[in-house]
Protein backbone atom coordinates (compact mmCIF):
# COMPACT_ATOMS: atom_id res chain seq x y z
CA UNK A 1 0.00 0.00 0.00
CA UNK A 2 1.36 3.03 -0.97
CA UNK A 3 -0.89 5.45 0.87
CA UNK A 4 -3.00 5.66 3.44
CA UNK A 5 -6.48 5.17 2.76
CA UNK A 6 -8.68 8.86 4.46
CA UNK A 7 -10.65 7.80 7.28
CA UNK A 8 -13.98 8.57 6.67
CA UNK A 9 -16.47 10.76 8.45
CA UNK A 10 -19.91 9.98 9.89
CA UNK A 11 -22.35 10.59 7.12
CA UNK A 12 -24.78 13.85 7.86
CA UNK A 13 -28.01 12.38 9.62
CA UNK A 14 -26.66 8.93 10.93
CA UNK A 15 -26.59 8.97 14.78
CA UNK A 16 -23.73 8.07 16.82
CA UNK A 17 -24.02 4.76 18.65
CA UNK A 18 -23.22 5.78 21.47
CA UNK A 19 -26.75 4.85 23.06
CA UNK A 20 -28.11 2.37 20.30
CA UNK A 21 -26.89 1.43 17.17
CA UNK A 22 -28.78 2.65 13.46
CA UNK A 23 -29.83 -0.53 11.40
CA UNK A 24 -30.42 -0.34 7.57
CA UNK A 25 -31.12 -2.84 4.74
CA UNK A 26 -28.39 -2.69 2.26
CA UNK A 27 -29.51 -0.54 -0.82
CA UNK A 28 -29.18 -3.13 -3.39
CA UNK A 29 -31.60 -6.15 -2.04
CA UNK A 30 -29.32 -9.01 -3.40
CA UNK A 31 -26.25 -7.78 -2.69
CA UNK A 32 -27.69 -7.27 1.19
CA UNK A 33 -28.80 -10.65 0.64
CA UNK A 34 -25.83 -12.33 -0.29
CA UNK A 35 -24.10 -10.61 2.85
CA UNK A 36 -26.91 -11.63 5.27
CA UNK A 37 -26.83 -15.57 3.88
CA UNK A 38 -22.71 -15.28 4.06
CA UNK A 39 -23.18 -13.97 7.65
CA UNK A 40 -25.31 -16.74 8.27
CA UNK A 41 -23.33 -19.62 6.70
CA UNK A 42 -20.64 -18.68 9.66
CA UNK A 43 -23.23 -20.49 12.49
CA UNK A 44 -24.68 -23.72 10.15
CA UNK A 45 -23.65 -26.20 8.00
CA UNK A 46 -20.61 -27.25 5.93
CA UNK A 47 -18.83 -23.36 6.02
CA UNK A 48 -19.28 -22.99 9.89
CA UNK A 49 -17.19 -26.23 10.21
CA UNK A 50 -14.84 -24.69 8.15
CA UNK A 51 -14.24 -21.77 10.74
CA UNK A 52 -15.36 -23.20 14.19
CA UNK A 53 -17.20 -22.27 16.32
CA UNK A 54 -18.68 -18.50 15.53
CA UNK A 55 -20.76 -16.67 18.18
CA UNK A 56 -21.49 -13.24 16.89
CA UNK A 57 -20.78 -11.51 13.91
CA UNK A 58 -21.80 -7.56 13.69
CA UNK A 59 -21.07 -5.66 10.00
CA UNK A 60 -21.26 -1.91 10.62
CA UNK A 61 -21.55 0.23 6.94
CA UNK A 62 -21.40 3.87 7.04
CA UNK A 63 -22.22 4.32 10.84
CA UNK A 64 -25.54 1.48 10.95
CA UNK A 65 -25.49 -1.99 11.30
CA UNK A 66 -26.28 -3.48 8.43
CA UNK A 67 -25.19 -7.50 9.03
CA UNK A 68 -25.51 -9.18 12.50
CA UNK A 69 -26.00 -12.66 14.36
CA UNK A 70 -25.42 -14.89 16.87
CA UNK A 71 -24.67 -18.68 17.53
CA UNK A 72 -26.13 -20.84 20.19
CA UNK A 73 -26.01 -19.49 23.72
CA UNK A 74 -25.01 -15.80 22.88
CA UNK A 75 -26.89 -12.80 22.60
CA UNK A 76 -26.21 -8.88 21.59
CA UNK A 77 -25.92 -8.52 25.62
CA UNK A 78 -23.26 -11.20 25.74
CA UNK A 79 -19.87 -10.14 26.92
CA UNK A 80 -17.25 -12.00 24.90
CA UNK A 81 -13.30 -11.79 25.56
CA UNK A 82 -11.01 -9.88 23.57
CA UNK A 83 -8.32 -12.11 23.68
CA UNK A 84 -5.33 -9.97 22.07
CA UNK A 85 -7.71 -7.48 20.55
CA UNK A 86 -7.27 -5.57 23.78
CA UNK A 87 -3.59 -4.64 22.72
CA UNK A 88 -5.63 -2.56 20.47
CA UNK A 89 -7.72 -1.01 22.86
CA UNK A 90 -4.37 -0.63 25.54
CA UNK A 91 -2.79 1.62 22.54
CA UNK A 92 -6.30 3.85 22.34
CA UNK A 93 -5.58 4.24 26.08
CA UNK A 94 -1.58 5.34 25.57
CA UNK A 95 -3.00 7.52 22.82
CA UNK A 96 -5.01 9.38 25.35
CA UNK A 97 -2.37 9.17 28.20
CA UNK A 98 0.26 10.99 25.79
CA UNK A 99 -2.20 13.40 24.56
CA UNK A 100 -2.87 14.37 28.29
CA UNK A 101 1.31 14.54 28.91
CA UNK A 102 0.27 12.38 31.56
CA UNK A 103 3.12 9.92 29.67
CA UNK A 104 6.39 11.33 27.69
CA UNK A 105 6.38 9.41 24.88
CA UNK A 106 10.23 9.51 24.53
CA UNK A 107 10.86 9.26 28.60
CA UNK A 108 13.22 6.24 29.20
CA UNK A 109 13.64 3.46 31.14
CA UNK A 110 10.04 2.81 30.44
CA UNK A 111 10.25 -0.01 33.31
CA UNK A 112 11.80 0.08 36.65
CA UNK A 113 13.50 -3.47 36.20
CA UNK A 114 16.08 -1.31 33.31
CA UNK A 115 16.80 1.83 35.62
CA UNK A 116 20.53 0.02 36.06
CA UNK A 117 23.25 2.41 34.63
CA UNK A 118 24.46 -0.46 32.42
CA UNK A 119 21.18 -2.10 31.71
CA UNK A 120 20.79 -2.36 27.56
CA UNK A 121 17.16 -2.27 27.90
CA UNK A 122 16.65 0.73 29.27
CA UNK A 123 17.34 2.61 25.47
CA UNK A 124 13.58 0.86 24.88
CA UNK A 125 11.44 3.42 23.92
CA UNK A 126 7.42 3.30 23.98
CA UNK A 127 7.29 3.28 20.47
CA UNK A 128 9.36 0.24 20.30
CA UNK A 129 6.92 -1.71 22.48
CA UNK A 130 3.91 -0.88 20.15
CA UNK A 131 5.63 -1.66 17.25
CA UNK A 132 7.04 -5.01 19.27
CA UNK A 133 10.37 -3.90 18.22
CA UNK A 134 11.82 -4.41 21.59
CA UNK A 135 14.11 -6.54 21.13
CA UNK A 136 13.03 -8.53 24.39
CA UNK A 137 13.25 -11.86 24.41
CA UNK A 138 9.18 -13.67 24.10
CA UNK A 139 7.84 -16.60 22.76
CA UNK A 140 4.17 -16.12 21.91
CA UNK A 141 3.26 -19.64 21.88
CA UNK A 142 -0.10 -20.94 22.64
CA UNK A 143 0.14 -24.77 22.84
CA UNK A 144 3.74 -25.54 24.46
CA UNK A 145 4.41 -25.14 27.77
CA UNK A 146 7.66 -25.84 28.19
CA UNK A 147 8.95 -23.35 25.88
CA UNK A 148 5.91 -20.68 26.25
CA UNK A 149 6.48 -17.06 27.98
CA UNK A 150 3.15 -16.18 27.18
CA UNK A 151 1.48 -19.16 28.63
CA UNK A 152 3.70 -18.62 31.62
CA UNK A 153 3.16 -15.00 31.89
CA UNK A 154 -1.07 -15.75 31.89
CA UNK A 155 -1.26 -18.80 33.87
CA UNK A 156 2.09 -19.87 35.36
CA UNK A 157 4.79 -18.26 37.24
CA UNK A 158 3.81 -14.44 35.85
CA UNK A 159 0.31 -14.70 36.41
CA UNK A 160 0.15 -12.46 39.28
CA UNK A 161 2.11 -9.73 38.26
CA UNK A 162 2.31 -10.25 34.41
CA UNK A 163 4.30 -6.61 33.92
CA UNK A 164 7.17 -7.60 36.04
CA UNK A 165 7.47 -11.10 34.19
CA UNK A 166 8.08 -9.55 30.84
CA UNK A 167 9.86 -6.79 32.13
CA UNK A 168 12.50 -9.55 33.37
CA UNK A 169 13.34 -11.06 30.56
CA UNK A 170 16.61 -10.38 28.74
CA UNK A 171 17.41 -9.02 25.29
CA UNK A 172 17.92 -11.42 22.06
CA UNK A 173 18.03 -8.42 19.27
CA UNK A 174 19.28 -5.23 18.83
CA UNK A 175 16.22 -3.08 20.10
CA UNK A 176 13.66 -1.54 16.85
CA UNK A 177 15.00 -3.95 14.25
CA UNK A 178 13.62 -7.23 14.83
CA UNK A 179 9.73 -8.08 14.67
CA UNK A 180 8.66 -10.47 17.47
CA UNK A 181 4.89 -10.31 18.25
CA UNK A 182 5.01 -10.22 22.47
CA UNK A 183 1.96 -9.97 24.75
CA UNK A 184 4.81 -9.14 27.24
CA UNK A 185 5.62 -5.86 25.89
CA UNK A 186 1.77 -4.42 25.91
CA UNK A 187 1.57 -5.54 29.62
CA UNK A 188 4.69 -3.90 30.28
CA UNK A 189 2.97 -0.91 28.17
CA UNK A 190 -0.48 -1.18 30.46
CA UNK A 191 1.73 -1.21 34.09
CA UNK A 192 3.28 1.98 32.62
CA UNK A 193 -0.52 3.56 31.82
CA UNK A 194 -1.83 2.28 35.64
CA UNK A 195 1.60 4.66 37.36
CA UNK A 196 0.82 7.34 35.42
CA UNK A 197 -2.52 7.41 36.42
CA UNK A 198 -1.78 6.23 39.95
CA UNK A 199 -2.35 2.16 39.84
CA UNK A 200 -5.83 -0.12 39.10
CA UNK A 201 -8.29 2.31 40.75
CA UNK A 202 -7.23 4.90 38.73
CA UNK A 203 -6.53 2.93 35.68
CA UNK A 204 -10.06 1.30 35.79
CA UNK A 205 -11.61 5.21 36.20
CA UNK A 206 -9.49 6.31 33.46
CA UNK A 207 -11.28 3.70 31.19
CA UNK A 208 -14.33 4.42 31.61
CA UNK A 209 -13.98 7.99 32.03
CA UNK A 210 -12.30 8.85 28.87
CA UNK A 211 -11.79 5.89 26.67
CA UNK A 212 -15.26 3.37 27.28
CA UNK A 213 -18.08 6.11 28.28
CA UNK A 214 -17.22 8.69 25.85
CA UNK A 215 -18.31 5.96 22.99
CA UNK A 216 -21.16 4.01 24.46
CA UNK A 217 -19.07 1.02 25.05
CA UNK A 218 -20.82 0.20 28.15
CA UNK A 219 -20.23 -3.43 28.62
CA UNK A 220 -16.60 -3.23 28.67
CA UNK A 221 -14.97 -4.94 31.83
CA UNK A 222 -11.05 -4.80 31.11
CA UNK A 223 -9.21 -7.35 34.05
CA UNK A 224 -6.44 -6.71 36.29
CA UNK A 225 -3.89 -9.34 37.29
CA UNK A 226 -2.86 -9.65 41.26
CA UNK A 227 -0.15 -6.60 41.23
CA UNK A 228 -2.96 -4.25 40.02
CA UNK A 229 -1.80 -4.04 36.28
CA UNK A 230 -4.68 -4.15 33.42
CA UNK A 231 -3.80 -7.49 31.48
CA UNK A 232 -3.81 -5.35 28.54
CA UNK A 233 -2.31 -8.13 26.17
CA UNK A 234 -5.40 -10.25 26.53
CA UNK A 235 -8.41 -9.32 29.16
CA UNK A 236 -11.48 -7.16 28.16
CA UNK A 237 -14.72 -8.61 28.25
CA UNK A 238 -17.75 -6.89 25.74
CA UNK A 239 -20.09 -7.62 23.65
CA UNK A 240 -20.10 -7.53 19.90
CA UNK A 241 -21.79 -4.42 19.50
CA UNK A 242 -19.00 -2.52 21.57
CA UNK A 243 -16.19 -4.27 20.14
CA UNK A 244 -17.55 -2.43 16.83
CA UNK A 245 -17.74 0.87 18.50
CA UNK A 246 -14.41 0.38 19.27
CA UNK A 247 -13.66 0.04 15.70
CA UNK A 248 -16.38 2.53 14.21
CA UNK A 249 -13.52 4.94 16.86
CA UNK A 250 -10.38 4.51 15.00
CA UNK A 251 -12.45 4.35 11.33
CA UNK A 252 -13.76 7.75 12.39
CA UNK A 253 -9.87 8.86 13.31
CA UNK A 254 -10.48 8.95 17.13
CA UNK A 255 -13.27 11.37 16.54
CA UNK A 256 -16.90 10.66 18.39
CA UNK A 257 -19.60 12.46 18.01
CA UNK A 258 -17.58 16.20 17.54
CA UNK A 259 -15.31 15.27 20.66
CA UNK A 260 -11.83 14.27 20.56
CA UNK A 261 -10.97 10.84 22.44
CA UNK A 262 -7.75 9.65 20.97
CA UNK A 263 -5.08 12.23 19.64
CA UNK A 264 -4.66 13.18 15.87
CA UNK A 265 -2.55 11.33 13.85
CA UNK A 266 -2.70 8.61 16.66
CA UNK A 267 -5.14 6.49 14.26
CA UNK A 268 -2.65 7.36 11.24
CA UNK A 269 0.62 5.99 13.35
CA UNK A 270 -1.18 2.79 14.03
CA UNK A 271 -2.91 1.92 10.22
CA UNK A 272 1.22 2.94 9.09
CA UNK A 273 2.84 -0.49 7.96
CA UNK A 274 5.94 -1.10 10.06
CA UNK A 275 6.41 -5.00 9.76
CA UNK A 276 5.37 -8.04 7.92
CA UNK A 277 5.00 -11.29 10.22
CA UNK A 278 6.39 -14.78 9.14
CA UNK A 279 2.83 -15.34 7.78
CA UNK A 280 3.39 -12.26 5.21
CA UNK A 281 0.76 -10.07 7.96
CA UNK A 282 1.55 -6.36 8.23
CA UNK A 283 1.67 -4.82 11.65
CA UNK A 284 1.37 -0.90 12.58
CA UNK A 285 1.78 -0.08 16.46
CA UNK A 286 -0.27 -2.45 18.00
CA UNK A 287 -2.78 -3.03 15.14
CA UNK A 288 -2.56 -5.42 12.07
CA UNK A 289 -2.01 -4.19 8.81
CA UNK A 290 -3.91 -5.28 5.71
CA UNK A 291 -1.70 -4.11 3.18
CA UNK A 292 -3.81 -3.97 0.31
CA UNK A 293 -6.02 -1.42 -1.34
CA UNK A 294 -8.93 -1.31 0.93
CA UNK A 295 -6.38 0.26 3.77
CA UNK A 296 -7.81 -1.88 6.26
CA UNK A 297 -6.73 -2.69 9.47
CA UNK A 298 -7.49 -4.84 12.38
CA UNK A 299 -7.20 -6.23 16.09
CA UNK A 300 -6.85 -9.93 15.93
CA UNK A 301 -7.09 -12.25 19.37
CA UNK A 302 -6.47 -15.85 19.97
CA UNK A 303 -8.99 -18.44 18.44
CA UNK A 304 -10.29 -15.52 15.88
CA UNK A 305 -11.45 -13.05 17.45
CA UNK A 306 -11.55 -9.81 15.19
CA UNK A 307 -12.49 -6.37 14.57
CA UNK A 308 -11.57 -5.16 11.31
CA UNK A 309 -11.90 -1.73 10.05
CA UNK A 310 -12.22 -0.96 6.47
CA UNK A 311 -11.69 2.60 5.74
CA UNK A 312 -12.49 2.56 1.76
CA UNK A 313 -15.81 0.99 2.61
CA UNK A 314 -16.42 2.99 5.37
CA UNK A 315 -17.33 -0.61 7.64
CA UNK A 316 -16.30 -2.33 10.42
CA UNK A 317 -16.84 -6.24 10.90
CA UNK A 318 -16.49 -7.59 14.33
CA UNK A 319 -16.19 -11.40 13.99
CA UNK A 320 -15.87 -13.51 17.81
CA UNK A 321 -15.68 -17.31 18.51
CA UNK A 322 -13.17 -19.74 18.94
CA UNK A 323 -11.43 -21.48 15.77
CA UNK A 324 -8.78 -23.41 16.13
CA UNK A 325 -5.21 -22.56 15.08
CA UNK A 326 -5.65 -25.30 11.99
CA UNK A 327 -8.84 -23.48 10.80
CA UNK A 328 -7.39 -19.79 10.83
CA UNK A 329 -6.15 -19.84 7.14
CA UNK A 330 -10.50 -21.04 6.25
CA UNK A 331 -11.73 -18.15 8.98
CA UNK A 332 -9.41 -15.41 6.96
CA UNK A 333 -10.66 -16.22 4.01
CA UNK A 334 -14.04 -16.05 4.68
CA UNK A 335 -13.43 -12.57 6.16
CA UNK A 336 -11.94 -11.42 2.95
CA UNK A 337 -15.01 -12.23 1.51
CA UNK A 338 -16.92 -10.81 3.76
CA UNK A 339 -15.35 -7.37 2.92
CA UNK A 340 -15.80 -8.38 -0.70
CA UNK A 341 -19.62 -8.50 -0.03
CA UNK A 342 -19.70 -4.93 1.42
CA UNK A 343 -17.34 -3.83 -1.15
CA UNK A 344 -20.60 -5.04 -4.14
CA UNK A 345 -23.15 -3.07 -2.40
CA UNK A 346 -24.48 0.36 -2.58
CA UNK A 347 -24.68 2.95 0.43
CA UNK A 348 -27.34 1.69 2.81
CA UNK A 349 -30.68 3.49 2.75
CA UNK A 350 -30.87 6.51 4.46
CA UNK A 351 -33.99 5.12 6.14
CA UNK A 352 -32.47 3.74 9.94
CA UNK A 353 -34.10 2.46 13.06
CA UNK A 354 -32.44 2.51 16.63
CA UNK A 355 -31.85 -1.09 17.97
Amino acid sequence: MTGRIPLPAQPTGVAWPTLTWATAALGDERAGDDLDLAVEAAFRGPRAAELGATAAIVVVRAGRIVAEHYGPGSTARTKHLSWSMAKSITHAALGICIGDGSIDRDAVPVAPEWTSPDDSRAAITLTDLLAMRSGLRFNEDYVDADTSHCIDMLFGVGADDVAAFAASLPLDHPIGEVFNYSSGTTNILARRIGDALGGRDGMERFLRDRLFDPIGMSSAEPRFDAAGTFVGSSYVYATARDFARFGLLYLRDGVWDGSRVLPAGWVDEARTLRSVDEDAMGYGLHWWIHDDESGAFAARGYEGQRIIVVPSLDAVIVRLGKTPAEKRPALDRYLDELVDLVACAIEPHPEESPT
